[in-house]
């Protein structure tokens, strides 16, 4: 594979020629950065990537971890690539410079990590469930857990996790039985299981801290009941020597893809002397647990990129270079093979892969932005509206990637014809580990109803209108094209309509009864947005740097290629959303 991982030039277009990274620098929070620092920053994740954890990445896939006398034992290539992690500062690189981070742009940031979820999705899993974990206890937790927990989460020698899931009760947390018993001591005592927690055991790190929810005695059922606790696998005993918690691994998941990183399933309380340790307020467990849930899925967005990404990259370099077959128009048998991508429909799939992949890109370079804006912009109002198109766009940066991804992922299998399907290619592992990314963190169908129902219809559709005057915003921009920009408008118009129309149904199951083709056509308009600034910045790349002209026209043939195949399906699917067909809510079970 010539280049696996990302377009490097691609990066530079999206830092700073689409997403205007360097403008962040103007704010005091990153007033000490500058390209001089966003570029070394990245070639060290660039060379990471490619050197240690891109050539582990077949290793760890085919020999998962197992459970070895009640430890979970990794493949022994995480005890290079985990301090290489942390010495690059991937446990907190946007942190403030006094808890150990580096104050980077989130979405420089998260670039460095593309780099490194493409070489090795399952060996950056445990560094984004770590950082994710001790922003959780930075943010929320009392001065003695900051104190004796965030310096090891974020220095590296303890990692952590979200320890959410229960076996009866799958993603609905309502249902959450895991129970915390106060004790005079000031910690509580836990008792209940938990599965699917990633990276719940490891053998590379001296400790584990899971980021818990549980019920406290007598604490009210539902969602309001729910507290969290941070709960060590060691807990820190007398003269600061680390002592067993009671909270042990009870088994591995064999998993489809991301086989690197385990999913086990977690008891705590065994013999009753599993003790956890209050983060936040009791009873609001959930909405505190919602920061860390909200990174995770665009975390999982990412993830979705790059899993698409590398495979495109590769299914590029294979169709370049494997001749197969003559051009239509040639009448001699004896002349010589072409290469594939010269063979129309090779390079049907191939524009298909590019138009979501780096679209998809694109959107989470923007969400990255966003949120360095919801965070440290200077005004309140604009902290407010950045906050409030982030929710919005959350539950699409993790579905989109995750969903049009796989299908890009098919696409790079099917490229490869016959040697796609096989394991000594690898765009087989890849499509395994994408399918992964539309069921973590919030299946497909749950972020679609937490689009329409709390994002867009909870909000009084305030959000849709925030999202409306920011891409009308940017369609002032150089290099926009007219007629893009007006379909993209019409576009938008119908997605409004058909919003009023449901939320003016006044029952909710007729409401929601379309939420997924609602968050398809969303999805489309929004992919539509980050091609249509795209190709905006390519057109005036052009103009400034002919050059590199085969870089940006392959830019507008993706953009021309989404808004004539993907965006006239705007008012198909909106007319179903408003369509009274209820074919499949009316389905009997029986009937099936």
């Amino acid at each position: 594979m010539a280049n696996p991982l990302l377009s490097d030039r691609d990066v530079a277009f999206q830092l700073y020629e689409v997403h205007g990274a360097l403008d962040l620098c103007s704010l005091p929070y990153f007033a000490e950065h500058g390209r001089e620092t966003f570029d070394p920053f990245l070639a060290s994740a660039r060379k990471l990537a490619r050197e240690v954890l891109f050539p582990a990445y077949r290793p760890m896939d085919q020999e998962p971890p197992k459970l070895v006398d009640g430890r979970v034992r990794v493949h022994p290539a995480m005890r290079e690539i985990w301090p290489r992690l942390v010495e690059l500062g991937f446990t907190c690189p946007t942190r403030p410079t006094e808890v150990g981070g580096q104050q980077m742009p989130a979405i420089v940031a998260e670039m460095g990590a593309g780099y490194l979820m493409a070489a090795n999705v399952a060996a950056m899993g445990y560094i984004g469930l770590t950082a994710g974990a001790g922003h959780l206890v930075e943010e929320f937790g009392s001065e003695w857990l900051r104190e004796t927990f965030l310096p090891r989460m974020y220095g590296g020698a303890w990692s952590g996790t979200m320890a959410l899931t229960e076996p009866h009760a799958g993603s609905s947390l309502a249902d959450v039985r895991t129970r915390a018993r106060p004790t005079p001591g000031g910690h509580y005592l836990l008792d209940g299981n938990k599965v699917f927690i990633s990276g719940g055991d490891q053998d590379f790190t001296d400790n584990v801290v899971h980021l818990a929810l549980a019920r406290i005695e007598g604490a009210p059922a539902g969602v309001k009941g729910i507290s969290l606790f941070a709960v060590p696998r060691l807990r820190p005993g007398p003269d600061a020597a680390l002592v067993d918690n009671d909270c042990h691994s009870a088994g591995v998941f064999h998993k489809l893809g991301w086989r690197g990183l385990p999913s086990i399933a977690l008891n705590f309380g065994e013999r009753g002397d599993c003790r956890g340790w209050l983060v936040g307020t009791p009873h609001q467990g959930l909405a505190h647990m919602f920061q860390m849930m909200n990174s995770a899925r665009l975390m999982v967005g990412m993830n979705g990129v790059t899993s698409a990404y590398v495979a495109y990259q590769e299914a590029l370099e294979y169709a370049r270079t494997r001749p197969q077959g003559r051009p239509l128009s040639a009448r001699d048998p004896r002349s010589p093979q072409v290469p594939i991508v010269q063979h129309a429909d090779v390079r049907r799939m191939l524009l298909r892969q590019k138009a979501i992949v780096e679209g998809a890109f694109s959107l989470l370079a923007a969400c990255a932005r966003l949120s360095d804006l919801a965070d440290h912009a200077e005004s309140e109002a604009d902290r407010s509206r950045c906050a409030m198109l982030l929710d919005l766009l959350t539950p699409v940066a993790k579905t989109f990637p995750a969903e049009k991804g796989f299908e890009a992922n098919v696409l790079a299998v099917q490229v490869h014809g016959g040697y796609g399907y096989t394991s000594e290619y690898l765009p087989e592992a890849w499509m395994r580990d994408q399918k992964l990314n539309s069921l973590h963190e919030g299946t497909s169908g749950i972020q679609a109803l937490d689009l329409l129902g709390r994002k867009v219809l909870g909000t009084g559709g305030a959000s849709l209108r925030a999202l409306a005057e920011q891409v009308i915003a940017d369609c002032q921009r150089p290099g926009v094209d007219p007629e893009e920009s007006a379909q993209l408008t019409r576009a938008l118009a119908t997605i409004g309509e058909t919003t009023m129309h449901l939320g003016s149904l006044g029952d909710r199951d007729a409401m929601m009864r379309n939420s997924s083709d609602y968050m398809e056509l969303f999805s489309i308009a929004v992919v539509a947005w980050q091609w249509l600034v795209q190709a905006a910045a390519a057109r005036e790349g052009l103009r400034r740097d002919p050059a590199s002209s085969d870089f940006y026209r392959g830019k507008l043939a993706a953009a021309r290629y989404w808004f004539a195949t993907e965006v006239p399906r705007i008012d198909q699917l909106c007319a179903l959303c408003r369509s009274p067909d209820d074919s499949y809510s009316t389905m009997r079970p029986e009937w099936f």
